[in-house]
């Protein structure tokens, strides 16, 4: 059912949006917006107000896009079909799904997207993208000093190849100079419905978060993330220092204690440290207890205290607090969620 409202005073101004529809394109990265939108069009009908969305699929060449087995996209535009104009296209997004497989294979496959992307954003077209796809943006040099977000597994990915973008980690949505980022995989979908109450009101997006049951206050993604040691810098020394402190955490060895296993002045370990791993020593080691205490919320029915013990804390503020900081919630809130 669809709740009606009294019709705004000022309409909203239809958009177009434009789906870039690539084969390494994640098929619910591409369909979902389709349904959001084409929902959204239809609240707006029932509370007697037109369109708000024109939604178009456009491919790299015009070309029927086949994303997995069973779905096909028909895409009768091309990049050659919507030019930049001088003008701009004021009132049109060019909206970017994520992508599946290894982004320097994508690259290659869809070079041609990047000049156009930039030169439509330099004519006044907004481009948003979805989760990983992010990388477009940040590849055509869009995003540079500039906030994103994206999936929290491209993290430390994204700021390597791109060190001048200011990518956050635990954001679910970003808006910066007509550029706007999704977080990862779902919860991206959040940016779809940050779009439609930005473009059309904040009851038009009310009525379209109840419709598709996205949590309108789910503005954090940390608690998704999995922390995975971070091993594919290629110091060995440093990698044995991680394996170390991976296993002996619960015993709180201290940075000197782990600089000596490695042969190294406390200095110079964490200098380097830092510079493999993007973290200091201090931070890696609480990121590794609180991922262990993660699992063990998960899958034991350990009280909080005994968890916090077992992975090497002895104060319940400090464990809470890091554990909020790292995870955007709080280890009782985290237990409720994920639990079996």
């Amino acid at each position: 059912m669809i709740l009606r409202t009294q019709p705004r005073k000022e309409l909203p101004v239809s958009r177009k949006i434009v789906i870039l529809v690539f084969e390494d394109a994640i098929l619910s990265s591409t369909a979902a917006p389709i349904d959001i939108f084409s929902r959204s069009n239809e609240i707006l009908h029932a509370n007697q107000m037109p369109n708000g969305f024109d939604v178009v699929l456009l491919a790299p060449t015009p070309n029927t896009v086949a994303l997995g087995p069973h779905s096909l996209f028909n895409c009768t535009l091309g990049l050659n079909d919507l030019p930049p104009e001088p003008a701009g296209h004021k009132h049109t997004l060019i909206l970017i799904p994520a992508y599946a497989g290894h982004w320097d294979d994508v690259l290659e496959k869809n070079r041609a997207i990047l000049p156009w992307l930039k030169a439509h954003y330099h004519c006044g077209t907004e481009i948003a993208s979805l989760c990983t796809g992010s990388y477009f943006l940040a590849e055509a040099g869009l995003l540079d000093n500039q906030e994103c977000t994206s999936h929290w597994a491209s993290v430390d990915d994204l700021r390597t190849r791109y060190p001048s973008i200011k990518v956050q980690p635990d954001a679910v949505v970003t808006d910066n100079a007509g550029i706007y980022t999704g977080g990862s995989a779902f919860s991206s979908l959040n940016l779809i419905l940050y779009l439609v109450e930005k473009f059309c009101g904040y009851q038009i997006g009310i009525q379209v978060a109840k419709t598709f049951s996205i949590h309108r206050d789910h503005i954090n993604q940390a608690h998704f993330a999995i922390f995975n040691g971070l091993s594919g810098h290629g110091d060995t020394l440093i990698l044995k220092a991680q394996a170390f402190m991976e296993d002996n955490f619960a015993s709180n060895p201290s940075v000197e204690d782990v600089a000596e296993k490695v042969n190294m002045s406390k200095r110079n370990f964490i200098r380097r440290f830092k510079q493999a791993v993007n973290h200091t020593p201090t931070e890696y080691m609480q990121r590794v207890k609180i991922e262990a205490a993660k699992k063990s919320l998960e899958l034991s029915q350990k009280n909080i205290q005994t968890v916090l013990n077992d992975v090497g804390y002895t104060d319940t503020k400090t464990f809470r607090d890091t554990f909020k900081r790292i995870t955007g919630i709080t280890p009782q809130e985290y237990r409720r969620k994920y639990a079996r």
